[in-house]
């Protein structure tokens, strides 16, 4: 039973009450999008700063560098869980819209992590999550997208940014625009996100990924 406090949510959105619950919303999905999962399992298996060896990202592709794959298969486990448990959680308790507003609090928290100063990672992974909340065929299409690009490419990069560009074709094309705008906001953060990744393909500097080590 949802308890009656969370009723409160029912208040239209342009409110006050309802203006403080996308607030709360918004911030508590942050706060824990910002946990640095690279970070934390890259100092529990003693591993290198992340933040100073390959991309400098804290994803799991810069964790993969170090030569840990167990690391790096945990990092992308987490970063992909919160994405997924903050969005069915508040769609759970308050319903589709409000999960709207948690994936952006969640998504934007991995971006721009209050405990890394404002710095994050590039939020495919967690992208993921939240696709598998709204939308499960999109999260799969973007999988085997990137997965299908990074085999032939060997770029995670360009893997992520296509993939996700890919993903608004598909809600289009299935008519689904329940949350289109979110996506709109999603996938254009992500592309923002990898302009110095874009910069290097373009020159021919880029990293690719590396599975033996």
């Amino acid at each position: 039973m949802i308890p009656d406090i969370l009723r409160i949510w029912g208040a239209s959105p342009t409110s006050d009450t309802g203006i403080i619950w996308v607030f709360l919303i918004f911030f508590i999905s942050y706060l824990i999008g910002s946990i640095p999962f690279g970070i934390i399992i890259s100092r529990l298996f003693r591993l290198s700063d992340i933040r100073n060896i390959g991309s400098g990202n804290i994803g799991a592709t810069n964790v993969l560098r170090t030569g840990n794959k167990i690391a790096a298969v945990l990092t992308l486990t987490m970063d992909v869980a919160k994405g997924f448990f903050v969005v069915f959680l508040i769609k759970e308790f308050l319903g589709i819209t409000a999960s709207h507003f948690a994936a952006l609090g969640v998504f934007f928290g991995h971006l721009f992590s209050i405990f890394l100063f404002f710095k994050g990672g590039k939020g495919v992974a967690t992208f993921i999550g939240i696709q598998l909340i709204l939308n499960f065929y999109i999260a799969l299409s973007v999988c085997v997208i990137w997965v299908i690009i990074a085999i032939t490419t060997r770029y995670s990069s360009l893997s992520s940014i296509i993939s996700s560009i890919f993903s608004l074709f598909i809600l289009i094309y299935i008519n689904d625009l329940s949350y289109f705008w979110l996506q709109m906001f999603l996938v254009s953060s992500i592309v923002l996100s990898h302009k110095k990744n874009i910069a290097n393909l373009i020159s021919g500097n880029e990293h690719k990924i590396k599975l033996n080590n």
